[in-house]
């Protein structure tokens, strides 16, 4: 067996209703937090309310930063001095992937200096992060990429249309705290395109090159619990047990991906995102039937690889008896019939059409996901999968 290194949150609050923890969570870093939140706004939850009560019942005094979108580096060094000036002893991020990433990337910059560009990968300086951050508890309310397990924050740079992460164990939070009853209320279409972000990254994480065995084991969990309950929690969204699974699937897949990393449809979500604007999740919904597929095609029968994409389709599907290659087209097709049922719009109703294909390959193939992806795809490829999402 290869060696291998794993990391990971030091701990995990699971379960209903432990929302109504957070003040005893947060106690021990201190008396003062920064809220760094994109849930709620309307208030039609009241999720902000009930925070900022709980917070007050527990002697914690409070301000808040709102993330709109996702983050941006001009957005994020803005919130540092927020942040710096509120002297923060803990930052709680409630809400989706974005919150959460903008929390992670105040958090470092708070303690390392500097602006976000300077540690960006790719189109940064690059610079390490060598400090602890101010503590981050992450309060997912969508189930979707799973940041609250992640050591990354995903960060656009308008200027250079791309994407790009500042990584480091410093960042991550040191609390995940997941209570389903707050993605009760989400809205199918969002549930729809963060499961399916979910489920992406725990294909994407159990056919990397750099899998290993904890990470397998996170991953088929998590593609078990989405295959068996992605559809429910989309259509019938007050239901409980769906949640859960899918809130499990989306910290499963933040785990397995922060140590095993992630694949093509990654290594293009990176440039999509940051030239279109097109959510994340989508992103990953529309890709996800055609890279795979162009994985599947271009790696032979009997391989290492062809075995994990065939277990993948078995646990996906629920079909343990299936052969390999039998699994490997029921994972083309479910993939496919998830876009068709959650009505997944094509990359072209964003703006994208051919002319667009060959700089986005260019881009993509620069990503730091993509060197994980399980075969070297050629530029021909790269570019056959963007025109079959169009």
């Amino acid at each position: 067996m290869n060696a291998f290194e794993f990391v990971s949150i030091p701990r995990i609050v699971f379960g209903r209703g432990s929302f109504s923890r957070i003040g005893e969570l947060a106690l021990p870093f201190g008396k003062s937090a920064v809220v760094v939140t994109n849930a709620d706004r309307d208030g039609k939850q009241g999720l902000q309310k009930k925070l900022a009560g709980l917070l007050d019942a527990a002697g914690i005094r409070h301000s808040t930063i709102w993330q709109t979108g996702e983050p941006t580096t001009a957005g994020v060094d803005k919130a540092v001095v927020i942040a710096r000036a509120a002297e923060a002893g803990v930052l709680i991020a409630l809400g989706g992937g974005s919150a959460i990433d903008a929390a992670k990337a105040i958090s470092v910059l708070l303690t390392n200096g500097g602006e976000a560009s300077d540690y960006m990968e790719v189109v940064g300086k690059g610079q390490k992060v060598t400090r602890v951050g101010v503590p981050v508890i992450a309060i997912p309310t969508t189930a979707g990429t799973g940041a609250e397990a992640t050591r990354n924050a995903v960060i656009g740079l308008p200027e250079k249309e791309f994407k790009a992460s500042i990584r480091s164990e410093h960042l991550l939070p040191r609390v995940a705290l997941l209570d389903s009853e707050l993605a009760a209320k989400v809205r199918p279409e969002i549930t729809a395109r963060c499961g399916m972000d979910a489920l992406t990254q725990c294909i994407e994480a159990y056919t990397s090159k750099n899998a290993e065995p904890i990470t397998d084991a996170l991953a088929l969990q998590g593609m078990m619990l989405a295959g068996r309950s992605l559809r429910r929690a989309f259509h019938h969204g007050a239901d409980l047990n769906a949640r859960d699974d899918m809130a499990l699937a989306a910290l499963f897949s933040g785990m397995a991906l922060t140590n095993a990393g992630l694949g093509a449809v990654h290594g293009f979500a990176a440039p999509l995102g940051a030239k279109y604007p097109i959510p994340h999740g989508t992103v990953c919904a529309i890709l996800l039937p055609h890279a795979t597929e162009a994985n599947i095609r271009a790696i032979q029968p009997g391989s290492d690889t062809h075995a994990r994409y065939g277990q993948a389709g078995r646990v996906i599907g629920a079909q343990p008896a299936l052969s390999d290659t039998a699994a490997c087209e029921v994972l083309i097709e479910t993939a496919h019939d998830l876009v068709s049922e959650f009505k997944i719009p094509g990359l072209a109703s964003f703006g994208l059409n051919e002319q667009s294909i060959p700089e986005l390959v260019a881009l993509a193939q620069k990503s730091s996901s993509m060197r994980y992806n399980p075969v070297a795809l050629s530029e021909k490829a790269l570019a056959q999968i963007i025109r079959q999402a169009l």
